[in-house]
């Protein structure tokens, strides 16, 4: 169990906080390319903090805090410029540093514009998203990792979530979970209810799990019953991205799971998926992004569990707005939540000496940041993508039939044996 002091630094994220100090060096998404099709400014809320993001004339990105310094009307409905973003209150204008370029009212020789700078960050573009950075300067790359480049057919199902992101990500390298909540529980609630459970989850029963920290943050690895350590779950693994992603794969998908911090005690959890299986052909480069949101509680207030992440979300915001760590009990097998609030603690400690994080941060720009992650998930092969589509978030996707179309066709094409048996095994 922690400390309360400890688990306030570990969970708080608003300014001069020591998490907040920290996560304020990394990229968030906080907005989809769409968002700006019809309107050019958005209210966003990143780490207990509200900022106007606003696209200019040239395509270029913008984000500044919402209250203007002047009398502190919000940006939100401002008038957006070739140059950056203007109050619409008074006028007062503002370059994408946040510096005040013009204050019509004031005298013309005047230079008070001069000694007034807003909160400003940096926006960019990426995977069909708007990224924001709104630390200190110089600011990091923003890490352009496979999922967010790669080809394919590309769909994100995502949710805010009342819930404190650290314990979200902590699930991220607590791989016992699978065994009983995508397990055990699928299986009762199938009995229960009459539906089939996806067998790839029901049937992961872990021998060994492993954890080995890299330069982007921890990899975790198992072992399941009936495999080895050649198979791709211990040989390869997958990664939790320091700070707020999981990389997760297998059979044609490739996933990032993020983990957006909107404030204490509120997360924007997304799945981002993209489909390129083996023997679906050329895709269109960069294809349009489509975005969903997934359903994980029911009129009645009820969470519902029928399927992968829906029982992953019930787990997060069951244990409260803000866990308390104060009352935990942790064991052995919860080796990997170990390590991360370590690296978490030596995160925050390098930043408040004045130094960079040195886990998940890079000031070098790379055209594509390859991630370690499996291929053949669970040993499941050729029937994985199928249960995934059909027993997790991307079920309420608007594009779900092509995706199984897409599989479908693609194996198909590989020739796989058994192909109708698989595809009635996975539900399709």
């Amino acid at each position: 169990m922690l400390t309360k002091e400890r688990n306030e630094a570990l969970t708080r994220v608003g300014p001069g906080t020591p998490m907040g100090e920290l996560l304020r060096r990394y990229w968030y998404p906080v907005a989809f390319d769409e968002d700006f099709d019809s309107w050019p400014i958005k209210k966003v809320r990143l780490l207990c903090e509200d900022f106007a993001l606003y696209r200019t004339p040239d395509g270029s990105f913008g984000i500044i805090q919402e209250k203007c310094p002047h009398r502190h009307a919000s940006m939100v409905n401002g008038i957006v410029e070739e140059d950056g973003i203007r109050c619409g209150y008074h006028g007062w204008c503002y370059d994408k540093t946040g510096q005040c370029i013009d204050q019509p009212a004031e005298p013309e020789n005047s230079v008070f514009k001069d000694k007034i700078k807003a909160q400003a960050g940096r926006a960019e573009t990426l995977g069909g998203m708007i990224w924001a950075y709104i630390g200190p300067e110089p600011a990091p790359a923003l890490p352009r990792f496979d999922v967010f480049v790669m080809d394919g057919l590309r769909d994100v199902g995502h949710s805010v979530l009342p819930c404190n992101w650290l314990q979200i990500m902590e699930n991220s390298v607590d791989p016992h979970h699978v065994e009983y909540l995508h397990g055990r529980f699928f299986e009762f609630l199938g009995n229960q209810t009459g539906f089939e459970a996806p067998s790839a989850f029901t049937r992961a029963k872990h021998v060994k799990v492993g954890f080995d920290p890299f330069e982007w943050g921890i990899i975790k690895r198992r072992v399941l019953e009936g495999m080895s350590e050649e198979d791709d779950d211990w040989a390869i693994g997958h990664p939790l991205v320091f700070p707020e992603f999981m990389r997760v794969g297998g059979g044609g998908i490739d996933q990032m799971q993020i983990r957006v911090p909107i404030d204490d005690t509120h997360t924007w959890a997304m799945f981002y998926s993209v489909h390129h299986p083996e023997g679906a052909g050329e895709f269109a480069e960069h294809g349009p992004l489509v975005e969903y949101e997934y359903q994980w509680i029911d009129d009645d207030g009820n969470f519902i569990v029928d399927y992968i992440e829906g029982q992953d979300v019930m787990a997060w915001v069951s244990q409260g707005e803000i866990a308390d760590r104060t009352a935990e009990h942790i064991g052995k097998s919860d080796a990997g939540v170990i390590m991360l609030r370590r690296m978490f603690k030596e995160q925050m400690k390098l930043v408040a000496e004045g130094t960079d994080p040195a886990v998940g941060f890079t000031r070098e720009i790379h055209d594509r940041i390859d991630l370690p992650c499996e291929k053949d998930k669970f040993g499941a092969g050729a029937s994985f993508s199928f249960q995934w589509i059909n027993g997790g978030s991307m079920r309420y996707s608007p594009q779900k039939s092509d995706l199984l179309a897409l599989h479908t066709d693609a194996a198909v094409a590989r020739g796989e044996p058994n192909l109708d048996e698989l595809m009635d095994a996975a539900g399709q």
